[in-house]
């Protein structure tokens, strides 16, 4: 069997698998972001580290699987992480900054008045706002944490940290380091250039492995605390953006899919990086060999429907808790029956978590427009999945005309792929397609994806498969959705509107 562990902004997702890559059971431990400032993500990680444990005990004692037949290891991770380490591999700070945490935009900012944007982001694929980066995050440590910098041996990534726990090896793969802003893509190796040019040590980033390179085997400590034999092997594992896209059978020319999380994005793989200076893509290098994951994104959908129930729907919450119902499937029964195709007016822009690379601004943030005395929850509700949706749809189309331009296939030739959370959801997988105007399938595989993509990774690193392909006879389709005419024709007219709705909430945000 395979352990496929997906390490997510929201938590931790322990999944066991046959070798064959059917999925056996999976289990959740969730763990806290913390914002002490503005702009400043922070999660523990120790907390990931008790997580893994947790959902791994969890998954083996509900299942009754027989340890010893576990095989091998891989972890999905989110990304941009910056993880400090001294010599001794003792964890220098308690909390550190995540991928959306913003704090480092001055140090960026300074960078680039000696250095030319275009030609880093030409290099590196960074099409996040810069300050996100770990190479600037880094430099945020050395100007207001020298002693700590000073400490510091190596930084390592999310997933990074949690296989040093697991094999006592601090390293990376290709695909996590192609996300630390000083890698550069087509060399598959770090830029020595940009290390220097920013004024860091070579030594402190971490050697990258091939994804599915094997790291060694449990340490005695990390056996122990799992409840898994030594022998267990842990492969280098992936960034989560590549993670997922081998998961949703993006691992070859052309082929593209949605990813409906916490964040969101559509990509597509492909045997070069996929770069724009106006739309600014996101590249990563795929856990694949030879491929790279190109994409755009939003930086808050589900995390921005979770902020709605915290805040709004404290009723629900209770009810779930006392019924073993889901919250969210009842606040998507609420804006289905409570509300209709435009949310009565209402328009909800879900950039809470800033802007990204397709926004005016990084410094912006969300806004709910128009609400009349008469709107309700629903609405509210309703407004939220039609403004990721509408947010994907500028997403989507800025990757088509990418593609157009480069004489490569329309990623909307066929139907998209959704995996994640958003998936799930009937009312908000018809949105999806009626608000893009194109077709969308759903799979068996719809929040599995990247915890596949690690199983995947797992596999073929341990000789069990001799390739990925077995991932497109694991993918059974359960739904396509054609888009309706009528439908498409008023998020045509909403979608203007919801533009505007960016350039005034970056004009807010304008110092």
């Amino acid at each position: 069997m395979l352990l496929a562990y997906d390490l997510g902004t929201g938590g931790a997702k322990a999944s066991l698998y046959e070798n064959d890559g059917t999925l056996l059971a999976a289990s959740f431990e969730s763990y806290s972001t913390y914002y002490p400032q503005s702009g400043w993500h922070e999660q523990r990680p120790e907390d990931w580290r008790l997580a893994i444990i947790a959902s791994t005990k969890k998954l083996l004692a509900e299942t009754k699987a027989d340890p010893n037949q576990v095989e091998a290891i891989a972890l999905s991770g989110h990304s941009l992480g910056c993880v400090p380490l001294d010599k001794s591999g003792k964890l220098l700070l308690e909390s550190t900054p995540i991928w959306s945490d913003s704090r480092a935009g001055d140090q960026a900012e300074s960078y680039f008045k000696t250095n030319d944007y275009a030609s880093w982001y030409r290099k590196t694929g960074a099409g996040f706002p810069p300050g996100l980066y770990t190479i600037f995050k880094l430099l945020w440590y050395k100007e207001h944490l020298p002693d700590m910098f000073e400490q510091m041996d190596k930084f390592i990534g999310t997933k990074d940290y949690v296989n040093f726990w697991l094999t006592g090896v601090a390293a990376t793969d290709y695909s996590y380091a192609s996300g630390c802003g000083a890698y550069a893509l087509t060399d598959w190796n770090y830029s020595e250039e940009i290390i220097e040019s920013a004024g860091l040590p070579r030594s402190i980033f971490p050697e990258p492995y091939p994804s599915t390179g094997v790291l060694g085997t449990l340490t005695a400590q990390a056996a122990a605390e799992l409840g898994l034999p030594q022998t267990v092997k842990v492969c280098a594992g992936g960034v989560d953006n590549s993670c997922m896209a081998l998961g949703a059978k993006a691992y070859t020319d052309g082929r593209s899919y949605a990813s409906l999380g916490s964040s969101s994005w559509i990509a597509v793989s492909s045997s070069q990086p996929l770069l724009d200076d106006k739309f600014l893509p996101y590249v990563f290098a795929h856990v694949v060999p030879g491929q790279f994951a190109s994409a755009t994104a939003i930086f808050s959908a589900g995390t921005t429907l979770r902020w709605i129930r915290d805040n709004f729907c404290q009723d629900l919450i209770a009810k779930a808790e006392q019924t073993g119902q889901n919250a969210y499937a009842m606040m998507m029964d609420e804006a289905e029956k409570g509300s209709e195709i435009g949310a009565r007016g209402l328009l909800l822009n879900p950039t809470f978590a800033g802007g990204s690379s397709l926004e005016p601004s990084s410094a912006m943030r969300g806004g709910l427009f128009n609400i009349d005395l008469s709107n309700t929850r629903a609405d509210v509700i309703r407004a939220a999945l039609e403004g990721v949706a509408l947010n994907l749809r500028k997403a989507f189309d800025a990757l088509d005309s990418i593609l157009v331009k480069d004489a490569q296939r329309s990623a909307s030739a066929q139907a998209t792929l959704l995996v994640g959370g958003g998936a799930i959801s009937p009312i908000w997988r018809r949105i999806y397609c009626d608000a893009w105007n194109r077709p969308v399938e759903k799979t068996n595989i719809d929040q599995d994806a990247a915890a596949l993509g690690a199983a995947a990774i797992a596999a073929v690193g341990t000789g069990l498969w001799s390739d990925f392909s077995q991932l497109d006879e694991i993918h059974q389709t359960q739904e396509i959705l054609t888009p309706i005419p009528e439908n498409v024709e008023k998020y045509n007219q909403i979608l203007p509107k919801f533009l505007q709705t960016a350039d005034m909430l970056a004009a807010l945000a304008s110092k």
